[in-house]
């Protein structure tokens, strides 16, 4: 596999650019369309596809992802497709899918947002094939799933921070420049990391007490700074320990919010509750996410090739997608930071679907 990391030295999916209409999958790859700029339409196709599959059609979906289940009264945001300018998106087809990558396994890495992109994979694969038996095991933080017949494992480790968080004599402590629990990584085939979302959290939520930088130990610091130390760890780590010829990596972008409406030009908006439409157009009013540009300035300086889906902006402007209210069946809480299933994440995946479709060929 390692022929198409022979050219460049960092791929940003959005950058490696592709042109594929309908289900026909095999047309060549063309430059000149990125996948990751367009806008959300409303799929009303005669055949159309989407929702690409029913929550209950999928018993293992965690109860936090489940809007539908939990009594959200809406549907419409069910059936947007992201819609590149210039080229679609292949439609997902499942058997395909796994018939590619048989004998392989997938490993997402990151937080609760990885999990709603693994559990979206899962789904999705599962109601491709849905007479193909799975087993789903859960080991501390590690989740697999297989699908025996194919010879496949798409497995989930929670790893909030990438780097190491450990318990010491002065109370827990985020270390930025320890990478302890990499061994758990070595070994799949596909790797696709995701990290931003708890580096924000404070008070009872913040999962450590001290940041330990080197030789220095701090109370707190600059988040996005943080941030930044922390990637460069980590990708100082994958430099040095994973064969790109032999696994195929990405990062999956950093996944907003939606907690101020001011910045989708909505002042009054209380948080994302009651949103039933994405913002129109291609760009987010807002601006980019400064924790996208961090990431990407860290993939620039990697020497191994990462692919970057870029999803923040295609996300940004879905404002409507999160659980809000309907997350855990209640008004108790309000989620606008995970996705709805299905939802969101199952458009994450047909652009990993996009680049897998080019690298393994059937």
């Amino acid at each position: 596999m390692g022929w198409y990391f022979s050219i460049h030295r960092v791929f940003f999916l959005s950058l490696f650019i592709i042109t594929i209409h309908g289900d026909d999958h095999h047309n060549e790859a063309k430059r000149g369309c990125d996948l990751f700029h367009g806008s959300w339409v409303v799929d009303d196709d005669d055949d159309s596809s989407y929702p690409l599959y029913e929550s209950y059609e999928c018993p293992f979906i965690e109860k936090q992802f489940d809007c539908q289940n939990n009594g959200r009264p809406d549907k419409l945001y069910l059936n947007y497709r992201w819609k590149p300018l210039g080229c679609n998106l292949p439609r997902f087809n499942g058997e395909e899918f796994i018939r590619r990558v048989r004998g392989k396994s997938m490993l997402f890495v990151g937080d609760s947002l990885s999990l709603n992109q693994w559990q979206s994979l899962t789904c999705m694969i599962h109601i491709s094939v849905p007479h193909a038996k799975y087993t789903l095991l859960r080991t501390g933080d590690l989740s697999i799933f297989t699908f025996p017949s194919y010879d496949v494992k798409v497995m989930f480790l929670r790893n909030a921070f990438l780097v190491d968080t450990v318990t010491e004599s002065i109370g827990r402590v985020l270390r930025l420049d320890s990478i302890e629990t990499g061994d758990m990584w070595k070994g799949a085939d596909i790797l696709i990391f995701d990290s931003w979302h708890w580096w924000l959290h404070t008070g009872r939520k913040q999962p450590w007490d001290f940041i330990q930088d080197g030789n220095n130990t701090y109370r707190d610091m600059n988040r996005l700074v943080a941030y930044e130390k922390g990637l460069k760890t980590w990708s100082k780590w994958v430099d040095h320990n994973i064969d790109t010829n032999k696994t195929m990596l990405f990062f999956q972008g950093v996944s907003p919010d939606h907690l101020n409406g001011a910045k989708w030009g909505q002042a009054g908006a209380k948080f994302c509750e009651g949103q039933m439409r994405p913002v129109s157009g291609f760009n987010y009013p807002g601006g980019a996410h400064p924790a996208e540009l961090t990431l990407e300035k860290v993939l620039r300086g990697m020497s191994k090739p990462v692919y970057l889906l870029n999803i923040t902006t295609l996300s940004q402007l879905r404002k409507d997608a999160h659980p809000s209210v309907y997350g855990h069946g209640g008004h108790n809480d309000m989620d606008c930071s995970h996705w709805c299933l299905p939802g969101l994440p199952d458009t994450w995946n047909l652009l990993l679907y996009a680049t897998l479709l080019q690298n393994y060929p059937l």
